[in-house]
């Protein structure tokens, strides 16, 4: 698996590689290597666990490696990151956990090993988890961007996160299927196995009973499973309305295709990682809502800025990992130049004492908790594009 360790004083034209040709630029040496490092005293060293290979590695890693980039440079740049008296360079450790928890975990460990003082990530819920019940355990500051799942701070003093939590967007999503859409009759479809799916799905069918709807068909899978006829055969028995879908791309896509394919003409519903299906998946679920994490339309001078900065260096639009991402490194910055010392509990104790952020992914206001207050935002598939339909204020 990639151990990846970037020095960055500057803007150099490694940033802008693809992740395949750093990894080949490790392989031949031109990168130092974590083993052979040593820590001069001076720098400040920051984990960044991402999903740089995998199914979801565009929509999980690209984005965040890119923002991190930003956010460290823009420190190293203006000098340094000042803390106490002192001024330090910011070393960025990126590792990749494949989108498996297990690695996930291991890679953690490897960064506690390079002495990092905090850690980025990971994105995805199912391996949020097992990492930050590492990193409380440890005491080590952690801030996972997206990761939405309430497991992944509950009850846990050191761990962080930037989007808000599921029982917000599965409460968000029923009741706009409910009153704003007069939705009746629902059916949900989600992988029982994930943490991230079967909390949302649960949210969701709550919640939606709750403002009076009837939940006509609840199925399961297992993940990896690609084939979901059978589930879908009797969702359309139910006849429902709508199909709630709190899964991850791949499969969403597939779920799509085969729901059509049989024949269901419900509405699509889904949560925040939608946003990242492909176009073509667009147009197959023409007219479909889904809870997003952030919009380049629903701006502050911060958004402004950085989506400027970002489309000048990768000549790209930002997605929401890449907002989040970069504010998870604003908050941990804040933190240390508050507290003046870095070190766990003190960055612990500045972010706990953060009541409220202007960032690039929006507003937040945290309340005692590591989970944010923050808006949702419904996006919905018109032509073969996701376009912003309105903002749901927490």
């Amino acid at each position: 698996m990639f151990q990846l360790l970037y020095w960055f004083s500057g803007r150099t034209s490694e940033r802008r590689l693809p992740v395949l040709q750093l990894v080949l630029l490790l392989s031949v040496g031109l990168l130092a290597s974590c083993q052979g490092w040593r820590n001069s005293g001076a720098e400040i060293r920051i984990g960044l666990v991402a999903s740089l290979s995998g199914e979801l590695s565009d929509v999980s890693g690209v984005g965040m490696v890119n923002a991190a980039h930003l956010a460290v440079d823009e420190v190293n740049e203006a000098g340094g990151l000042k803390i106490g008296n002192r001024t330090h360079p910011v070393t960025l450790l990126i590792k990749d956990d494949g989108d498996q928890p297990d690695e996930a975990v291991r890679v953690t460990r490897e960064l506690v090993q390079e002495r990092a003082i905090a850690i980025i990530g990971p994105p995805l819920s199912r391996n949020a988890i097992p990492v930050a019940d590492l990193a409380e355990s440890l005491r080590l500051p952690m801030i996972t961007p997206t990761a939405t799942n309430p497991q992944v701070t509950l009850g846990k003093q050191y761990i962080f996160r930037i989007a808000f939590i599921d029982d917000f967007q599965g409460n968000v999503m029923a009741r706009f299927a409910r009153e704003d859409l007069n939705i009746t009759r629902a059916a949900v479809l989600y992988d029982v196995a994930s943490a991230y799916n079967r909390g949302l799905a649960e949210y969701f069918k709550q919640e939606f009973k709750a403002a009076g709807g009837t939940i006509v068909a609840s199925e399961t899978y297992i993940t990896g499973e690609t084939d979901f006829r059978q589930q879908l055969q009797r969702i359309q028995s139910a006849q429902p309305q709508a199909l709630f879908l709190p899964n991850y791309p791949p499969e969403i896509a597939r779920q799509i295709q085969q729901a059509r394919q049989i024949g269901i003409t419900a509405m699509f519903i889904g949560g925040d990682s939608w946003g990242d299906l492909d176009l073509a998946t667009y147009r197959e679920s023409e007219g479909a809502f889904f809870s997003a994490l952030w919009s380049p339309e629903v701006t502050n001078q911060t958004t402004k800025t950085f989506i400027q900065t970002y489309q000048q260096t990768y000549n790209q639009m930002p997605d929401d990992s890449a907002a989040m991402t970069y504010d998870a490194f604003g908050l941990l910055f804040q933190a240390l130049q508050t507290q003046g010392l870095a070190e766990p509990e003190a960055i612990r104790q500045g972010l706990a004492n953060i009541q409220r952020y202007e960032g690039a992914s929006g507003t937040l206001e945290f309340n005692g908790t590591g989970d944010p207050q923050k808006s949702a935002i419904v996006l919905q598939f018109k032509s073969g594009q996701a376009v912003f339909y309105r903002e749901v204020l927490p």
